[in-house]
């Protein structure tokens, strides 16, 4: 008896005008199972689902969903036929209610009156109950943690009627027990008989939940197999195309001067709330210091002020001995303070630009000569810089966008570690990286503490923090309400500290009230 597949991709090519995202690829995943889809950054694993969801259509082959042969030309097309993708970066609108959201787009869905919109209220908590995705349904979305976010954007899926689940790096701002929940989410709609597929680069996640697992490298799809047939270091050998090198564990050194000094910070966020109240916390020469937590808890802002994109209410920094200026970018590059941001192409690279222009920003003044810049020298420097970093790209005036998500990171290291900083403020550094790329960022980033610089690692990968800091502050509403030392630290008690307990005490005290 043939096995019957819920969802075949047979020969999928997609072109971007000259470049090939997918080269005849064959995928498959069957119903009830939990299938993890791996590989590099540009290995093309994101486009073949956003051509099963409906974003792209294929260039050339079929797409079967239960046997039968489909045409997906939008996402509607693909809702029409029980496929649902929830994207990394949520399709949510803000000022909207999650039920709001979850019914956006049925026909004359806010003009029945209260008592239709109540009754739509207890459908969404049904789903919600059901699959252990509870959230307050009538809150606006921006009233929602980022795991309840989450949660409405699969519980939108399910509402509309899906069968074939698509998640893209699900766990990626979850604190532990989201992603716990997650997991156990992920095992019930298993046993309901829906098909789920992941893409993600946690290889612990993928042996922790996956059935199956299929690797794509350079627009191919070049294994599949069962997830009793391998193991991690066997899945990062394949995603990547060799062994990696074991990351080897930080060798202590003594603790040097205090580097940067924040005391009593105050700082308002662009929605006029207060993000960070009443902050402290210090970084001596050559430690990393990785700062944990949920997203939205003053992250962005704490990077912002000090790389002077955002200005302070009260209170003060000091670095390297002296004030920092308040909201001066001139200020922090002056200062050496070198900023890796959150999202690299908002607020690091300028996507329309070539290599050498998105390299120059931060040293062109120095690589001028009476207001002009000295294109030739620039050129070789930029070349130089793209070797020493192993910057992929067709040619130095190729525009950044069309770089891998890896790439483009590297060229963001390339010109930040060029200014010789004494200290970098690097947010989210491997977020979307495969192996490859998350290994070479963190290598990086040790050599530059073995060179005696300074590192705030602000990041929500909690195994990235515990490997690489020499001491984890954890931040909540704001405020530094943790801080471990390198190698008491645990998964727990930092998810602790995250979520707000402050001890097991207060997580019993809590369950009580």
């Amino acid at each position: 008896m043939l096995e019957t597949y819920s969802v075949e991709m047979q020969g999928i090519v997609k072109q971007f005008g000259s470049v090939t995202a997918n080269d005849h690829v064959d995928f498959k995943a069957k119903a009830g199972e939990i299938h993890a889809l791996l590989g590099e950054n540009g290995a093309g694993k994101s486009t073949m689902m956003c051509m099963l969801s409906g974003v792209y259509r294929p260039t050339s082959g079929e797409i079967y969903i239960h046997g039968e042969k489909v045409k997906i030309r939008s996402p509607k097309d693909a809702m029409k036929l029980g496929i649902g993708m929830v994207f990394q970066n949520f399709r949510l609108v803000q000022t909207l209610t999650a039920a709001e959201n979850i019914i956006l787009g049925e026909k004359t869905s806010f003009w029945r009156g209260p008592g239709w919109m109540k009754k739509k209220q207890e459908e969404i908590e049904a789903i919600a109950t059901r699959f252990g995705l509870t959230f307050p349904v009538d809150r606006p979305i921006w009233q929602l943690s980022v795991g309840e976010q989450q949660r409405v954007e699969i519980v939108k899926t399910l509402y509309r009627g899906a069968d074939l689940i698509i998640l893209d790096e699900p766990t990626s701002v979850l604190t532990p027990g989201e992603a716990d929940q997650l997991f156990e989410t992920l095992a019930q709609l298993k046993a309901e008989g829906k098909t789920v597929i992941i893409t993600t680069h946690k290889l612990k996640e993928v042996m922790a939940i996956s059935d199956s697992i299929s690797i794509m490298r350079k627009g191919k799809l070049t294994h599949t197999m069962e997830k009793s047939e391998t193991n991690e270091r066997e899945l990062a050998r394949l995603m990547v195309g060799k062994e990696l090198t074991a990351q080897k564990p930080l060798a202590s050194r003594p603790k040097g001067k205090p580097l940067l000094i924040v005391d009593q910070l105050d700082v308002y966020a662009d929605h006029g709330r207060k993000a960070l109240n009443q902050m402290e916390f210090q970084v001596h020469e050559g430690e990393i210091v990785g700062v944990a937590g949920v997203a939205g808890n003053g992250q962005k802002e704490l990077a912002e002020v000090l790389t002077g994109l955002r200005s302070w209410h009260k209170g003060s920094i000091t670095f390297n001995g002296s004030p920092l200026k308040n909201a001066s970018v001139r200020g922090a590059i002056e200062a050496r303070i070198a900023h890796v941001p959150e999202n690299r192409m908002k607020s690091g690279l300028a996507g329309s630009l070539g290599i050498v222009d998105n390299l120059l920003f931060k040293s062109y003044r120095k690589r001028s000569r009476y207001g002009f810049l000295r294109s030739r020298a620039n050129r070789s420097w930029s070349q130089s810089l793209v070797e020493q970093f192993d910057v992929r790209t067709p040619g130095l005036d190729t525009p950044v966008r069309q770089l891998s998500g890896g790439n483009q990171q590297k060229l963001l290291f390339a010109r930040e570690v060029d200014q010789d900083p004494l200290f970098m403020v690097a947010v989210h550094p491997t977020q979307g990286l495969d192996v490859g790329a998350t290994e070479g960022v963190h290598r990086l980033l040790t050599e530059m503490r073995g060179q005696g610089k300074s590192i705030l690692l602000i990041s929500e990968d909690l195994d990235e923090v515990m490997q690489l800091s020499d001491r984890i502050l954890v931040i909540y509403n704001g405020r530094m309400v943790g801080e471990l030392a390198r190698g008491e630290a645990t998964r727990e008690q930092i998810g602790l500290y995250m979520a707000g307990v402050r001890d097991e005490g207060d997580a019993e005290e809590e369950k009580v009230i």
